[in-house]
């Protein structure tokens, strides 16, 4: 049995190799290429000159080229084309006949309308959503057409040829125009308890280079003993009585000289400032008021540009009403955002159906109590304005108001920049401005509970906006009104505190290092004025 299945392995071995190319190169004259059985290994990492020598198997010459496919698959006697020696001598099959390609599916010539029956057949469906959709579309673009023109023509603003005008002040004549300002010269801190005085000094109010500089300096440079045993009167003061009732409780109730004293509180205004006034000289009732500025930098400055009434045609203080052209703060950031630094500017009305005397002896507008009908009783309409990259102190803005008795409008730099645009025709038969306020029907201060009642009543819709304004310009430092609110960016007093100035004074040493050197930087800046009267 061992003997049979070595035949016939041996049978089968045979019957492979005859198979092979090996074979098929044998029977050519080809010998297999070999080496010697003797094999001499190379060290490693010996240099070629110490290396033993080796017989390396080099390949053999490259065959003659093979049949073409034809004659080598298809088995051809031709003696022209030698076979290939490592070809295989097997046969292989052919391959199926390939399927024919898919007839073309391109038109030989253009359908004619005989081709397409489904022409023939109108289909109404289609034809209504086609119509639907196309007058869909030219009914959006008039209707934008429409709202766009609404939008334009709702603009309401005035022009040149509606406006007389009143002022050109460009300060060009060296020093203040007498015939058109006058300096308010006081200790009082007016209605809002700014801890400034002003003066009449040139050194708080100058032009240089046909600019109007309102410039804050401190007054410890020039007075001693701001804070206690020092006593001050001020020169050229134009105040004839306090304030009613006196907002600053750090002072006297002379409002041209004060005596400091640590035990009672009361300081010497630490800054000195200036205010200028068109009253009695300047004044329009509806018309246009623009002017261009540039604002102070340094902790605690308040720049203002605001108009006063004329005459009090309604009553005393907010019962007349005040227009803000221009509120801003001289604080830097990081002082909050959400009140306004150097980056904003704010305009508003403000107004109250009561005299100062209903108002508590403290004027928290901001931070009301329950014991004070200041901050229910107080109406302010307002909008403001905030540059993103750079501040109202890098760069010249123009500020502007247009006003008449149906509208009023507040701007920067143009109409595009506006600050508040307001109708009052929306305010009825009440006003505008006591509509918008909803006062309450009673209130409370400190000593009584009484009826709010309406002192415009059957007036314009525009009162008390609706007589004589003149125009002030001043810079105050800090003060008790709220414009500051406490506890917020360092604030360094109370305004309720009875103390809020000697608060202030204490703090020099810190805010005034805010301040810069510059007067180009730290002053209030104007370079024209002008104001317009509507004609009538």
């Amino acid at each position: 049995m061992a003997t049979s299945n070595s035949s016939s392995a041996n049978q089968s071995s045979n019957s492979v190799y005859r198979n092979s190319a090996a074979s098929a190169a044998a029977m050519n004259g080809h010998s297999l290429p070999h080496s010697p059985s003797t094999h001499s290994f190379r060290a490693p990492f010996l240099s070629p000159a110490s290396r033993p020598s080796s017989s390396l198997w080099s390949p053999p010459p490259l065959p003659p080229p093979p049949l073409p496919y034809n004659a080598a698959f298809l088995g051809s006697s031709s003696s022209s084309a030698p076979a290939s020696p490592a070809a295989s001598s097997a046969l292989l099959a052919l391959p199926k006949n390939p399927k024919p390609p898919f007839p073309s599916t391109r038109l030989s010539e253009k359908l004619t309308v005989q081709d397409k029956p489904w022409l023939a057949t109108k289909d109404s469906r289609t034809r209504t959503a086609w119509w639907l959709t196309l007058s869909c579309f030219l009914l959006g673009v008039i209707a934008s057409g429409i709202v766009c023109w609404q939008g334009i023509a709702s603009v309401v603003k005035l022009d040149d040829s509606q406006l007389c005008l009143v002022m050109d002040e460009q300060f060009s004549s060296g020093d203040i125009d007498q015939d058109s300002w006058s300096r308010d010269v006081e200790l009082s801190g007016f209605d809002n308890g700014e801890f400034s005085m002003t003066t009449s000094s040139s050194d708080n109010a100058y032009i240089q280079n046909g600019q109007l500089y309102i410039f804050p300096t401190l007054t410890s440079d020039t007075v001693s003993n701001v804070l206690d045993g020092g006593s001050y009167t001020l020169q050229d003061c134009t105040a004839s009585a306090p304030p009613s009732p006196p907002v600053n409780q750090t002072n006297t109730d002379d409002v041209c000289s004060v005596t400091s004293s640590a035990g009672t509180g009361t300081v010497i205004n630490p800054v000195m400032s200036a205010r200028l006034s068109t009253k009695g000289k300047k004044s329009i009732r509806f018309g246009k008021v623009e002017f261009r500025a540039k604002m102070p930098r340094g902790d605690w400055l308040w720049p203002k540009v605001f108009m006063l009434p004329e005459n009090n045609t309604y009553g005393p203080g907010l019962m007349s009403g005040e227009i803000d052209l221009l509120l801003s703060r001289g604080n830097l950031p990081p002082y909050p955002a959400t009140i306004g630094s150097v980056h904003s500017m704010t305009s508003r009305f403000l107004y109250s159906p009561v005299p100062p005397s209903m108002f508590s002896p403290i004027f928290p507008i901001s931070s009301p109590t329950p014991v004070t009908a200041a901050y229910t009783l107080l109406g302010q309409v307002y909008g403001y304005f905030t540059e993103k990259q750079k501040s109202f102190n890098d760069e010249w803005h123009i500020f502007g108001m247009e006003w008449t008795q149906d509208w009023a409008r507040m701007y920067v730099d143009n109409r595009l920049g506006a600050v508040l645009d307001l109708r009052f025709q929306k305010g009825g038969q009440d006003g505008y401005f006591w509509k918008k306020a909803k006062f309450p029907e009673t209130a409370e201060n400190q000593t009584m509970k009484f009826a709010v009642q309406n002192p415009w009543e059957g007036q314009t819709v525009a009162a008390p906006f609706d007589q004589d304004f003149h125009l002030v310009i001043a810079l105050a430092a800090g003060g008790t009104s709220g414009w500051f609110p406490d506890g917020q960016g360092g604030k360094p007093w109370f305004d309720a505190s009875g103390i809020a100035m000697q608060e202030f004074a204490k703090a020099q040493d810190t805010w005034s290092k805010t301040w810069p050197e510059n007067p180009d930087d730290r002053a209030l800046r104007l370079d024209y004025v002008k104001m317009w009267q509507l004609c009538k």
